[in-house]
């Protein structure tokens, strides 16, 4: 287990995910993104969803960090909602599962600490603790996490106002400060600077999705510059 996340250190994970009608919404056209993340040099990739996983297992064999996407009655996105998610996707090829450890409370009963708490039971596989909050990331390094993620900073209802265009550095810095998991860094990553300064911060690696592997948004970040400008 500790080798698996040794391997990440310093490292870039590419979080190969497209959703909705996106053009690139498809298993093989994910698993080509990973297999590219590769070629230029990632360290390991993060997927969403049990086909996607398999797609993308199958043609690389580097860390393979793997979620499922739900939501919560107020329709707040969920990362991997119940037990038999995590189950999935293990049995999907994933070597890690990354999970919604906030406060907020599951479809289940179950807040994202007292999920944490019963998968460490019941897994005997590096868990990745996706959190918003400094609070969140150190009781999660209580609980046993693997690995915790600074991935949901700015996306839960009591972070949205707070989050800006880019990541979070100050949850970054606090948490690799606190604790004692190694701290990822995820979450509007849209420059190498930023992910330079990620590291800087005491990340042990970054996540980049979007900026890499979703075209449209890309696309559209420049549009809204360019007509901003000319307007």
């Amino acid at each position: 287990m500790t080798n698996l996340i040794e391997t990440l250190k310093g490292g870039v994970v590419v979080s190969c995910q497209s959703e909705g009608d996106d053009p690139f919404n498809r298993s093989d056209y994910l698993a080509a993104f990973a297999q590219a993340a590769e070629m230029g040099g990632a360290a390991g990739i993060r997927a969403q969803g049990a086909e996607n996983i398999k797609a993308i297992r199958s043609c690389t064999s580097l860390p393979l960090i793997g979620i499922i996407k739900g939501s919560y009655d107020d329709n707040w996105v969920l990362i991997t909602p119940d037990f038999s998610d995590v189950k999935n996707i293990l049995s999907s090829g994933a070597d890690i599962v990354a999970l919604d450890v906030t406060k907020r409370v599951r479809p289940n009963g179950m807040d994202g600490l007292t999920f944490l708490e019963h998968a460490r039971q019941q897994f005997d596989v590096p868990l990745m603790a996706d959190v918003a909050t400094l609070e969140e990331g150190i009781r999660a390094d209580e609980l046993g996490a693997d690995i915790v993620s600074t991935t949901l900073s700015g996306y839960t209802p009591y972070t949205e106002s707070g989050a800006a265009d880019g990541p979070d550095f100050d949850l970054i810095e606090q948490l690799s400060s606190e604790i004692s998991a190694p701290v990822i860094a995820e979450g509007r990553i849209w420059t190498p600077e930023d992910a330079a300064h990620a590291i800087a911060c005491g990340a042990y690696a970054v996540v980049i999705g979007t900026a890499i592997t979703r075209p449209r948004l890309i696309t559209r970040r420049f549009v809204d510059a360019v007509r901003n400008f000319s307007h």
